[in-house]
């Protein structure tokens, strides 16, 4: 018998987290409600087992969460690097979805490497989304990711350079003192014991 390739591909429960807020933020824009709401209403139902509603992971409320809160960001975001052919309101539904928690993952989610968000959110596309999305999915993230990766070097270059300022100020601080501290100690040389100059006496 000849071994066949394993071409399985294993989710973890991150991916299924992120599966499960793209559904949510799809249904929210199709309802035109809050996805908060929904996500919220789903962990009430889920609580009755009669009900049959799946949990909602702490992953899952968190992105929801998270895009809800910096929806216009993202947004403007995503169109910044929509190509000619495409505009952030003439994409499908579900292809917004799963930008819109791809790009949360890259901007405000330091936990996840870029690679990582980038390479989710180009499975969720392969998923959810028609045959051209993953490509333009990738070429959004990809300049998303490169922004970022741009800001946080520029915020680090500027840490950096305001903690070398303030070394800089502590060690002019630290002789503007030490010169103080000799300068005393020269005059207190000089003096005599009850504060006369010393020196021979007439």
């Amino acid at each position: 018998m000849t071994d066949q390739p394993n071409t399985y591909k294993r989710k973890g429960s991150r991916h299924k987290a992120r599966q499960r807020a793209v559904d949510l933020l799809f249904e929210a824009e199709f309802r035109d409600v809050d996805p908060v709401e929904i996500a919220h209403e789903r962990i009430e139902l889920s609580r009755d087992q009669a009900n049959q509603v799946r949990p909602v992971s702490d992953y899952t409320l968190r992105v929801v969460e998270g895009v809800a809160t910096g929806l216009d960001e993202i947004d403007a975001a995503i169109a910044g690097h929509l190509s000619s052919e495409w505009s952030l309101d003439r994409l499908p539904a579900v292809d917004r979805a799963v930008l819109r928690v791809s790009v949360w993952e890259l901007t405000e989610n330091p936990e996840v490497p870029d690679r990582v968000a980038m390479s989710e959110g180009i499975a969720l596309a392969e998923e959810y989304c028609h045959d051209k999305a993953p490509g333009y999915v990738n070429a959004v993230l990809d300049g998303i990711a490169r922004e970022v990766r741009e800001r946080r070097d520029a915020a680090a270059a500027d840490r950096q350079a305001a903690e070398d300022l303030a070394l800089a100020d502590a060690a002019a601080a630290r002789r503007e003192v030490e010169a103080v501290v000799d300068a005393l100690v020269d005059t207190s040389d000089e003096t005599g014991p009850e504060g006369e100059t010393g020196g021979p006496q007439a």
